[in-house]
């Protein structure tokens, strides 16, 4: 069989599964194996060391998919593994097959998933597949607030999602689900709430909530703290001076999910 010729071997994540494969193939079509097959002797001996290669941090279904790719320049990739091999394939440097991942994900984006999606566009800087995210997120976002993916955003992805004017749900709801988020990261990352969640509050657009729907944030948040004072302040001040004075222009603006109230007509100068 040409298993039986194969002559490097990798003991792939905590299974040890075993991955068997032809040094030539792989050190032909990828140069980060080419590196790690030539061997760290110096001069390189004419046998390169045999391995095997302990890839534990790897899932032997990832791995086997990169695999695929190197000998085929084809993949099957399915929901489970496919922001994983994407991983791979940047780590590997990889460009085709990271093309094929992030066209996998675009076709089958789901609410469950979309979060974590656009936190590995952001990460690996992959635009096309950032606007698809959000565009996707801003068609549903009253489900996907509720996701456990929305939970494990950063703090710069979330702020970048809290940017858009296009969110399909109340200001009132938005809040409330920073909050959830802050109690999270800041469990995960051991630091007070205000802290974790300083650059998302900062996008949440106080002045859109009426004057009850401000008093009753303003008492949970002194419970519960998230929202810095001065920033409740400003919305205040905002309702008293009828114009969103002093506030940033994109706080008062609201997003197409925003639940119209009487005062809205007096924020924005471009409402309709």
């Amino acid at each position: 069989s040409p298993l039986s010729r194969s002559d490097v071997t990798f003991v792939v994540g905590q299974e040890q599964q075993k991955v068997f494969a032809h040094r030539c193939v792989l050190a032909c079509r990828c140069q980060a194996f080419r590196g790690m097959l030539a061997g760290s002797e110096d001069p390189p001996s004419s046998v390169p060391p045999q391995g095997p290669f302990i890839l534990g941090n790897v899932q032997p279904e990832v791995f086997l998919a990169v695999i695929e790719f190197l000998y085929t320049n084809s993949v099957t990739l399915n929901s489970h593994i496919a922001l994983e091999v994407l991983t791979s394939s940047v780590e590997y440097g990889l460009q085709d097959l990271c093309k094929l991942c992030v066209k996998f994900i675009k076709d089958t984006l789901s609410v469950e998933q979309v979060c974590e999606a656009l936190q590995a566009a952001v990460t690996y800087g992959q635009a096309d597949l950032q606007q698809h995210c959000l565009a996707f997120i801003e068609s549903c976002t009253a489900a996907v607030v509720r996701t456990r993916g929305f939970h494990e955003l950063s703090d710069v992805v979330l702020a970048r999602v809290l940017r858009s004017d296009r969110l399909a749900v109340d200001e009132l709801e938005l809040v409330q689900a920073v909050r959830e988020w802050a109690h999270v990261s800041s469990a995960v990352l051991e630091r007070p709430v205000p802290e974790v969640a300083a650059l998302p509050v900062r996008e949440l657009r106080l002045p859109l909530l009426a004057p009850s729907e401000l008093a009753t944030l303003e008492s949970h948040n002194q419970q519960d703290p998230l929202i810095p004072v001065e920033n409740i302040a400003a919305a205040w001040r905002s309702h008293a001076l009828r114009k969103g004075s002093g506030v940033p222009s994109r706080l008062c603006r609201p997003r197409r999910g925003t639940r119209p109230r009487d005062h809205h007509r007096h924020l924005d100068p471009h409402a309709k």
